[in-house]
């Protein structure tokens, strides 16, 4: 069953035309990763499909109803919660603070409280819930995200490059935790780079060249496609393996 429908999706600035024509399902319970080489427009994609960008053309149909264009606060309400390339903290707040101001967008306060807890937990972050983000480690910052996102109690879940910047080892952390909410349930559709992870995290892959899908399957299949393999991985594949 596609929760997730992306159809013709299509965004330009100006003369660059950074989406064109990007088609793809997310089928509930799985895990789909979108892959490409920088500035192929993932990034773009996942604000559209996101709210926080409008596209040109196309549409984004989730759960049966059309949500191309809505307001990322109205489709958090619905489930639907959306992490950033670039760690998003508040400078002056907890760690504990900050998860519970995401757990308000469906909770009140006293149990926002208890239910932050609960995710700063779940994440591997215990102990933690005083410091402030700016003093974490950026394999914490990464799971404080990831904790922000299932505060507000999404059963789809978008991570943009939850694990740039992270060492193989210090990738492990927050790829059990997905893991984890996957088997329980969520649906996760994800950016990445770090291309061992996401061979082992993925259900299924899209691969972006040039704001354009060339390729969709089994992460096995798709790195032995020609097309992504000159397009993402370099003329022999190395990156692949």
């Amino acid at each position: 069953m596609a929760l997730l429908e992306v159809r013709g999706l299509t965004k330009r600035f100006g003369g660059l035309i950074a989406v064109n024509d990007v088609s793809f399902d997310v089928m509930k319970g799985e895990i789909l990763g979108i892959i490409g080489p920088n500035g192929a427009g993932k990034t773009t994609l996942f604000s559209l499909i996101s709210g926080f960008q409008k596209p040109d053309l196309g549409s984004v149909v989730y759960e049966g109803e059309d949500i191309t264009g809505a307001a990322p606060h109205k489709l958090v309400q619905r489930g639907m919660v959306r992490s950033f390339q670039i760690v998003q903290t508040f400078a002056d707040m907890t760690v504990l603070d900050v998860v519970t101001t995401a757990a308000l967008a469906r909770r009140p306060l006293v149990e926002a409280i208890g239910h932050a807890e609960h995710c700063i937990a779940r994440v591997g972050l215990s102990g933690k819930e005083l410091e402030t983000p700016a003093t974490l480690s950026l394999q914490d910052k990464k799971l404080l995200e990831v904790a922000k996102c299932i505060a507000t109690d999404a059963t789809f879940i978008l991570l943009d490059e939850v694990m740039a910047g992270l060492t193989l080892p210090e990738a492990e952390a927050p790829l059990k935790v997905i893991q984890d909410l996957n088997a329980q349930g969520v649906t996760v559709l994800m950016v990445e780079h770090v291309m061992p992870i996401i061979m082992r995290a993925a259900t299924r892959m899209v691969v972006i060249n040039f704001g354009e899908k060339i390729a969709e399957g089994a992460p096995s299949e798709v790195v032995e496609d020609p097309r992504v393999v000159e397009a993402y991985f370099g003329e022999h594949g190395d990156a692949a393996h």
